[in-house]
């Protein structure tokens, strides 16, 4: 990474181990207009020579033994923590992501290539006792994983760094070499990431990022020689892309609006406390961001009193300010619709015990109550610093009002009762069931991801390179003649 005049960061494109110029274009913090990166966009020319050095390349990746991917991603992970607050500035500035949450995301992404590179190194190959059937005599099997080829990866704003490795890493630890797509308005990490791989054993043709018009990035998603896309970010682009892709594999981890149900046996003081966490860091804007609460009739007002403190000392800041709490939505469009969806929900009768407001690009933390189930706070992915909270009679009733919707990402269920902690495990119709914690609880080598339209397949480094490879049969006559 380069720094210009007036601390404006400079990225060229990352094309197989080499920087080159594209069409320069300016990039602006979110919060406040200023500009943070001057970037080298990519045109399709730059993305054929991409995907032809990927498949050239692919012959030596799969060749790379496993204790190497394994030694390289440990590289990778050492040298982002050798520069850590670099690229958690890059994020903060870019992503309008507040200074302390980016860090967190940093140390995230080395767990990430951490995890990869044990990963790398441990066995899934089978062993199969093929005379369990008849006609099987004398035969032996052996069922080993080989990767299937280049990849593509279109990763989103929210987390620029750790959603752009938890396709990366396992793609090093499976062997197959890489296209990125970054988000247009937060490259920096992803090609500061590919800038560290080209000093790495890596094949340098494996590895590209290429800031990229989506006008220009069909061939990510049409051309043949790519044999897997995973992709994170909207749903509506996310099912077009899967209608696309012809035989391409495809994974998608797509929207949400979690579902968070507090019961009257719960820690209200916890429950209020991990709620402000998970509803309001990065100003709402992850896919598993609290957004829904429901809670138990006979503790409804005691868990508004702990939470509404709570959320109204949220502070709104300057990414780079070390106290603040959450910063400006990614575009000014966004929080537009954030007031609209705000204007629908007061004109049907919702209370806003707090916040409510927009200025600007800032959407102020708000809680809303009273709020029917089909206004789009409630119905759709709010994306923003903004839960909704309802009270229930029955159990089974909130479960049934989690599942009462399009999506399925995670859910949290907050209770001490183990009996009621299985049923919610077997009855909400999402990817995971976070017990005593908000859905916004990840650990990046666990399985994740979504049903309904929240997406199709699973991340997580182990469940990642299981989509990165295919199992090969080998069958071995060994009777005698």
């Amino acid at each position: 990474m380069t720094e210009a005049a007036g601390a404006v960061r400079e990225w060229r494109i990352a094309l197989a181990g080499e920087l080159l110029e594209g069409v320069p274009q300016t990039i602006a913090c979110p919060y406040d207009g200023a500009a943070v990166t001057r970037v080298h966009v990519a045109t399709p020319w730059h993305l054929e020579q991409a995907i032809a050095a990927a498949t050239r390349a692919t012959a030596a990746t799969r060749a790379l033994p496993a204790h190497q991917r394994a030694s390289i991603l440990r590289t990778i992970a050492q040298r982002i923590a050798d520069t850590a607050e670099s690229f958690a500035t890059v994020i903060a500035l870019e992503a309008a992501k507040p200074i302390r949450q980016a860090r967190i995301e940093v140390q995230r992404s080395i767990a990430t290539f951490t995890a990869a590179a044990d990963e790398a190194t441990r066995s899934a190959d089978e062993a199969l006792r093929l005379d369990a059937a008849a006609g099987g005599e004398g035969r032996d099997g052996i069922v080993r994983r080989f990767p299937i080829g280049p990849i593509a990866a279109i990763t989103p704003f929210n987390f620029p760094l750790n959603l752009v490795a938890h396709k990366v890493a396992p793609a090093i630890a499976a062997g197959c070499p890489f296209i990125v797509k970054p988000a247009s308005q937060t490259p920096g990490a992803a090609l500061a990431l590919a800038q560290l791989i080209a000093e790495t054993a890596w094949p340098r043709e494996a590895c590209s990022v290429l800031p990229l018009p989506a006008r220009d990035a069909a061939p990510l998603i049409e051309d043949p020689r790519l044999r897997l896309v995973s992709f994170t970010g909207s749903p509506a682009v996310g099912w077009a892309i899967k209608a696309r892709a012809g035989r391409k594999k495809v994974v998608l981890e797509l929207g949400g609006n979690a579902g968070c149900i507090v019961h009257d046996d719960a820690d209200l003081a916890f429950a209020a406390a991990r709620c402000a966490v998970g509803g309001f860091s990065h100003a709402g804007q992850s896919c598993i961001s609290v957004q829904r609460i429901f809670v138990a009739r006979s503790v409804y007002a005691a868990f508004l009193d702990a939470l509404l403190p709570r959320v109204a000392a949220l502070r709104v800041g300057h990414p780079l300010d070390e106290q603040a709490d959450l910063s400006a939505l990614i575009d000014h469009r966004e929080a537009a619709r954030v007031a609209a969806w705000f204007a629908e929900a007061r004109a049907a009768g919702a209370r806003f015990p707090v916040g409510g407001t927009v200025a600007g690009g800032c959407v102020a933390p708000t809680v809303i109550t009273d709020a029917a189930p089909g206004l789009a706070v409630n119905c759709a992915e709010v994306f923003a610093p903004v839960v909704t909270v309802q009270p229930y009679d029955d159990f089974g009733a909130a479960l049934a009002q989690v599942n009462d919707s399009d999506f399925g990402l995670q859910a949290g269920v907050f209770t001490n009762d183990l009996r009621r902690a299985w049923r919610a495990f077997q009855t909400l119709d999402v990817g995971g069931v976070i017990v005593n914690d908000v859905p916004t609880w990840r650990v990046d080598p666990m399985p994740y991801g979504g049903v309904k339209a929240s997406g199709f397949g699973r991340e997580g480094l182990r469940y990642a390179i299981e989509s990165m490879t295919e199992p090969r049969l080998l069958v071995l006559n060994l009777a005698e003649g």
